[in-house]
Formats: structure tokens, sequence, C-alpha cells
């Protein structure tokens, strides 16, 4: 049986002394999407952080197709198969789509730092950075600066990005965030066309998105994971329910009652 593509054993994360993560224990089934909800501040991102290296864990073990990256800077865990995403977009604004999606290439195909190397010479690496970008859908904004972008696109080049290394494990934070519906539905069907064979772990707060994608989920309420299951087990789960779920949901049909609400007397004048 292969190692889990992802495992969290026992993690803590402290800052002075706030706890914000208190013991959590989950694995990532290779090739699985893993979606990972709860409430603002129960510790999503920090959970990123500590996976991809970025924070220091204060204590336990984060293991990475078996091996202990615990303690490993964030290039070492990259070069290891792991890549991640950012809640805010994080492009070279300057450099064009191509040029953005080259540089997370050039480094898997074996380039290193050289002076005396034209990129421009590099056909393998123009081949496979075209060939992501078709997948992505930027193709027709190849040599468009990626500042220029809409959102929605700028998204979807970071996607791109995060994949343009080979890793087979990524982690998206709130790919959707900030989307229409429309975009939404689009951001779905690419993440779904990059995770074919690879694992993806997902924080995402649109219920409608989560759904759609996870093959499971895991939910987290004030740094502990209590629960992980399937999306039908996950939506039936009381705990849950009570924890996140109705909350989330009741929230929606306020905001959906409050667009539909009619306007007060005289607010047509105003």
């Amino acid at each position: 049986m292969s190692a889990a593509a992802l495992q969290l054993q026992d993690v803590h994360k402290r800052f002075g002394a706030t706890q914000i993560i208190r013991g959590v224990n989950l694995e990532v089934r290779t090739g699985e999407r893993h979606a990972i909800i709860g409430p603002n501040g129960a510790g999503k991102s920090t959970l990123f952080n500590l996976v991809s290296g970025r924070f220091p864990v204060s204590s336990g073990r984060v293991l990475l197709k078996g091996d202990d990256v615990t303690g490993l800077a964030p290039f070492m865990i990259n070069r290891r198969g792991l890549s991640r995403s950012f809640q805010v977009t994080n492009i070279f604004p300057r450099l064009s789509v191509f040029e953005n999606i080259r540089c997370g290439v050039l480094w898997s195909l074996g380039y290193r730092y050289a002076f005396w190397r034209l990129v421009e010479k590099a056909r393998d690496a123009r081949e496979r950075s075209e060939a992501i970008l078709e997948q992505i859908n930027l193709s027709g904004r190849r040599d468009t600066p990626a500042g220029v972008l809409s959102y929605a696109e700028q998204r979807a080049l970071e996607i791109g990005i995060t994949i343009a290394g080979g890793a087979d494990v990524i982690l998206l934070d709130e790919p959707t965030a900030g989307m229409s519906r429309s975009e939404t539905e689009h951001a779905v069907a690419l993440i779904r066309r990059v995770s074919e064979g690879r694992t993806l772990v997902i924080v995402e707060h649109d219920m409608s998105v989560v759904f759609d994608l996870a093959d499971r989920i895991s939910v987290l309420v004030y740094g502990q994971v209590i629960a992980t299951d399937t999306p039908a087990a996950i939506r039936a789960n009381a705990e849950v329910q009570k924890a996140y779920l109705g909350s989330a949901e009741e929230d929606r049909q306020a905001a959906a009652e409050g667009a539909a609400a009619p306007a007060a007397p005289g607010a047509a004048h105003a």
C-alpha cells in the first residue's frame, strides 16, 4: 500500500501564548481531492503555511509522501513535489503570461541560474509552458502582461504557476474567492482538469465548490479537525452542522434575502 500523499501528526502551532492549531491529525490520500473547511479564524491558512514550510510547527510532524518534511524550508518542500497558491494573487505583474508560467517550469526541467544560457532557446521549457497555457485557457493571452489580466484570469494564471513545477501535491487557498458565479464555474472546471492525476488539498468557503469538487472533506474548528468524511457524510454530520454548515447556510440565506428585499419607501428617490 502506497504512503498517503500528506499526513499531519499531532501538529500544533502557537504564536507566543496564543495557540492556533491544536493537535491536528490529518491524512490526505494519494490522488484524492480533499477540502478543508471551517469558520473564519479556524486556522485553515495557518495549516497551509505549516504544510508548505512557510511557518515552522510548534510540535508534531508533517509527512509528504511518507517522508518527514517537518522544519524544511518552503523551496525544499516544493522540490519534493508540493506546490501551493495563496489567498492573495501572487504573480509577476510585469512579465507576460507566458513568462510567468516559464519561471515555474524552468527549475523542474533542470535549468539552474546561468548567465551564459539564453532561456529563449530552451525548447522543452517553451513547449511545456505552452501546454500549461492551453490547459488553463490562457493561450490567447500568451504575450499579455500578467498585471492587466482580469481577476479571474490572474487566479487561473496562479493555478498554472502552481502546477508548472510538476508538483504532484497541490494546495489551493480559496481559489474562487471574489469571483462571480460564472467565473466560479469556470474555475471549478479548471481545478478539476489540473488536479487530474494529482493530489489536491483545497481551502474554500463556497460550499457549492466544496461539495462539487471534494472526494473527502475535513472540518477545522478552533484549530482542531472535528470530522473527516465524504461530502454526503459531512453534510449529514450533526456536529458539523452545529459548528459550521448551519451558520454558513444561515449567512447565505440572509444575504440572499437582503438582496431580494423591497426598497424602503422613498428609497428610489434618495
